[in-house]
C-alpha cells in the first residue's frame, strides 16, 4: 500500500509527480507548436479577428463582440457576457496558429448559442467547483490533524468535484476544436496544407486539458489513499 516510506510520500512520488511532469510537457508542447505556426502566414491574408467575426456572423451571432485582451494565449469565450476575447498574440495576427485559436473560441460561442449540453453542465457546476478547489485540501489536512475522518472525507469529496469538472471540460474543448477545424475547412479560410498546422496547434492545446484531468485524478486517488489509510489505522 502506498504511503510514507522513510519520510517520503510515495503517493506523491508515484501518482502526482508524473502527472505534474505530464502537465509541464503539455504546456511546453502547446507553446512550441503555437510558436512554430505563429510564423506561418495564412495564404488568404485574413487575420484571426476577421476570421472570428466571419464565423460568428455565419452562425447568426452578429451580436457577439470580439474584444482584445492583454497577454499571450489568454484567449477565451465568456458565456456570462457573451463575448469572444482574443489575446494580443492572436488578435490581428494573420498566422494559421492565431486563426485556429480564434476559431476555437468562436466554437465555444456557437456551443453556448446552441445550448451544448456539456458546456451547460460545466457552467452549472463552476461555482461549486471553485468552492471545492479552495476548501478541499484544507479540509483534508484539518481532518487528518484533528483525527476527524468525516471532515477529511468531505475534503476528498469536494476535490472529486474538481476532477469531475476537468472531465466535463474535455468534451467541451474537443468539440470546440472540431467545430473550428470543420468551419475553417468548409468556409475555405485555410488551405488543406494550412489546416494541418491549425490542427496541430489545437491538438497540442487539447493535450493540456487531458493533462489537467490526469493531474486531478492522480491527486484525488492520492487523497483517497491517505485518508483511507488513516481511517484504517484509527
Amino acid at each position: 500500500m502506498l504511503g510514507y516510506y522513510y519520510g517520503f510520500d510515495l503517493t506523491y512520488i508515484v501518482l502526482v509527480l508524473p502527472a505534474i511532469l505530464l502537465g509541464f510537457w503539455a504546456q511546453m508542447r502547446v507553446q512550441s507548436t503555437y510558436a512554430r505556426y505563429s510564423q506561418v502566414r495564412a495564404g488568404r491574408g485574413i487575420t484571426a479577428d476577421q476570421a472570428a467575426r466571419f464565423i460568428l456572423d455565419q452562425n447568426g451571432l452578429r451580436d457577439v463582440p470580439i474584444q482584445r485582451v492583454s497577454g499571450s494565449l489568454t484567449d477565451h469565450y465568456d458565456p456570462r457576457e457573451r463575448v469572444v476575447r482574443l489575446s494580443d498574440s492572436v488578435y490581428g495576427s494573420p498566422s494559421i496558429a492565431a486563426i485556429g485559436v480564434a476559431a476555437h473560441e468562436v466554437g465555444h460561442a456557437v456551443q453556448h448559442a446552441e445550448g451544448y449540453a456539456p458546456m451547460r453542465l460545466r457552467s452549472a457546476i463552476v461555482s461549486v467547483t471553485n468552492i471545492g478547489s479552495t476548501l478541499s485540501i484544507p479540509l483534508v489536512l484539518l481532518g487528518m490533524v484533528l483525527n476527524f475522518s468525516g471532515l477529511a472525507m468531505l475534503g476528498v469529496a469536494l476535490f472529486g468535484l474538481v476532477a469531475f469538472f476537468q472531465l466535463v471540460t474535455l468534451p467541451v474543448e474537443f468539440n470546440a476544436s472540431h467545430r473550428a477545424l470543420a468551419t475553417l475547412e468548409s468556409r475555405d479560410i485555410l488551405s488543406m496544407e494550412e489546416m494541418q498546422g491549425a490542427k496541430r496547434v489545437l491538438t497540442a492545446a487539447a493535450l493540456t486539458y487531458v493533462a489537467a484531468l490526469i493531474q486531478s485524478l492522480a491527486q484525488l486517488l492520492r487523497l483517497m489513499i491517505l485518508v483511507g489509510g488513516r481511517r484504517r489505522n484509527d
